[in-house]
Order: C-alpha cells, then structure tokens, then sequence
C-alpha cells in the first residue's frame, strides 16, 4: 500500500505462464526460465507498490506436474525469496501434456482426472508451506469446439461428468477449480455453453468460472459460436455504450460463477503461436488497439449488479501470453502492466 493508492485487495499477480505458452516450435521463441519470470516480476514497481504474487503452470520447464515435496518445498522458497505469494495454478490436463480430453469417457477421463488430482496436491502442499494463501486450480475441457461439435448434447453430458468427479478431487484437497472461459476449449467456447456446462456440473464454490477478459470479450462476438453472439454484427468498435451492454448481459451470467479473475487485454483479434491453439490475442495494457478499458471493464467482473465490489477472490492475476521475448524481457512491460492492475484496484478494491 501506498499514500496514492489506499487498497490493499485484491492482491496483484503476475501470470509466469507467458514464459512458457505458445512458445517453442522450430520458428518460435525459446521459453522463457521461471526464474527469470519471477525476477522480472518481483523488480516491477509502480508508485512505491509491487506485484504481491504470482500464479503458476504446473508444467516443464517452470514445474514438474509431478514434484516431489522436496521440489515444491524448492518451489514455495522461489517465491518467499522475492517477497511473493502463490495464487492459482494451472493443472495441465490435455492430452500433449499426459491428460486427456473431458469428452472421453474412457483412457482420457481417467488421464485428465489424474492431472487434476496431481495439481490439487501441489496447490494443497503450497498453501500448508504458508506461500499460497488464496487461489484455486485452473482447468477446462482439453477438447476442440470442432470435436465437440459431433454430438453437442452427448459431449456436453461427458464434460459434466468428467468435472463433477473433478470436484470430488477438489473436494478432498480443500480446493476449488475454475474452468478457464475460452473459444478453443469444447463446450465452454461461448459463454452460454460456459454456464449450461456449470449448471450442469451443479457444485457452486467449487467448480466455477475464470473470466480472463481477453478472452470473454471474444465470447461476446460469438467466435466459434455465432449463435450466441452478443454484439451485433458489423459492431462500431466507438459506441462504447452498445460494448457495455454487451458486457453486462456477459457478466451478469458468469459472474455469479465465477472463482478467478484474469486482468487483460484484447483487440478483438484471435491469435496463437507455438503449440497453443487461436483464442483472444492478448495485447499489451496501453495497446491502442485495445478494445477495453481495463478499469472500467474490469469492474464489470467485480462488482455486483448493485455496484458493489463483490470481494469473491483475494488476488487478480494479468494474464499476456504469447508475447515476443523481446518485449517480455524489457523491465518497462511489466511496469505498464502493473500499473494497469493498480488501476483496477483503485477502482474496485478494499481495504483490510
């Protein structure tokens, strides 16, 4: 906390998975180390305030899916070494990374169920180590809308299944999970399939939603699902009030499920590079391609439909994948990134 800015929550993190996603491939940049990720975010600063954490892939090379105790223990040091906290996690549950798809009933529940099994135990053993105070496990389906397509009705039943005996798992490691709203993963690549999915699973506080808001500002134009497209077509990107609208109906949905909340940006465009599939491009914060006016759009996350913030998580995370390294690796990105998360807490956060 600074004179300048009073709040204290939500916390502020820094996402270390740019270091890793989208990157590699024969003309792709190499990945970028965790340590160096969390050396450049422990060095941001803004008006006297810092990055409070970070938030993780459980994935080589940044971590092992299947860490001894002694390597997470490694791994929590890491993070109170630079005076940072851990949020949530990311378990890898698809199938290039040893888990399977959520629409198979068979070989693949059983991988996918096993990665989240192996997530929750590091996310529990980080929180007994005392260095991951808040944050939940992220997840999704491990499907294409393409495959999902084949039997709409039967793979979203499967989906459901695969997540109610998820939140089994979560349950017994004091976890939660959040389901990461986002056009390439099958049966949640709009957000009505979003909600339909976690009205279906049914275990509100445990299995929810994270909006990252590249990504559901997608969800508003209907990419990969034009039926349940919310901006009309041919959308003057300078009516800001038809966004916002748009943005309500979006949120009043979701919001009610959702466990975890990604700052971004977005300028309407998809992307993808390396192995990970087109999804909303992430822009840096003072893009002036930008869409969104974080602040402002932020707070349509997190506050209520009264206008109260709604405190439904302790920390936010900024979520850039797939930035060149060369932007990555100069200190002054991650300032205007910081300073962009501190804006939001300004405008919607509290005090404790």
């Amino acid at each position: 906390m600074s004179p300048t800015h009073t709040h204290n929550f939500p916390k502020l993190h820094n996402a270390a998975w740019p270091g890793v996603v989208g990157k590699g491939g024969e003309d792709g940049d190499p990945s970028i180390d965790l340590d160096v990720m969390l050396d450049l975010t422990a060095a941001a600063a803004v008006d006297g305030v810092k990055f409070d954490g970070f938030d993780l892939f459980l994935f080589a090379p940044h971590v092992d899916i299947d860490s001894t105790d002694d390597q997470i223990k490694e791994l929590a040091d890491k993070a109170s070494r630079r005076g940072l906290t851990i949020g949530s996690v990311v378990a890898p549950v698809w199938p290039p990374t040893g888990g399977g798809s959520a629409m198979d009933e068979g070989e693949g529940r059983k991988k996918f169920l096993e990665q989240v099994k192996k997530g929750c135990r590091i996310a529990r053993k980080l929180r007994e180590l005392g260095v991951r105070p808040y944050g939940v496990v992220r997840f999704d389906s491990a499907c294409s809308p393409e495959a999902w397509s084949a039997d709409p009705e039967g793979n979203q039943k499967k989906i459901a299944e695969t997540f109610k005996q998820a939140a089994a798992i979560a349950k017994d490691h004091g976890e939660k999970l959040a389901a990461e709203g986002e056009i390439c993963w099958g049966g949640m690549h709009s957000w009505r399939k979003m909600l339909d999915l976690l009205e279906r699973v049914d275990e509100p506080g445990v299995v929810g939603f994270q909006a990252d808001m590249a990504h559901t500002l997608l969800y508003t134009l209907g990419e990969n699902a034009p039926e349940d497209r919310i901006l009309p077509e041919g959308y003057d990107w300078k009516d800001k009030h038809v966004l916002d609208e748009a943005l309500k109906t979006l949120t009043d949905a979701l919001r009610p499920w959702t466990l975890d909340f990604h700052v971004a940006q977005n300028d309407a465009s998809v992307f993808g590079s390396g192995s990970h599939d087109h999804t909303g491009r992430h822009c840096l914060a003072n893009d002036p391609d930008g869409k969104l006016d974080i602040p402002h759009h932020a707070g349509f996350w997190l506050r209520d439909q009264t206008g109260r913030p709604t405190r439904a998580f302790k920390h936010i995370c900024w979520d850039g994948c797939m930035f060149p390294n060369e932007v990555m690796m100069k200190p002054q990105t991650w300032n205007d990134i910081l300073a962009a998360m501190i804006q939001v807490r300004d405008a919607h956060g509290w005090t404790e």
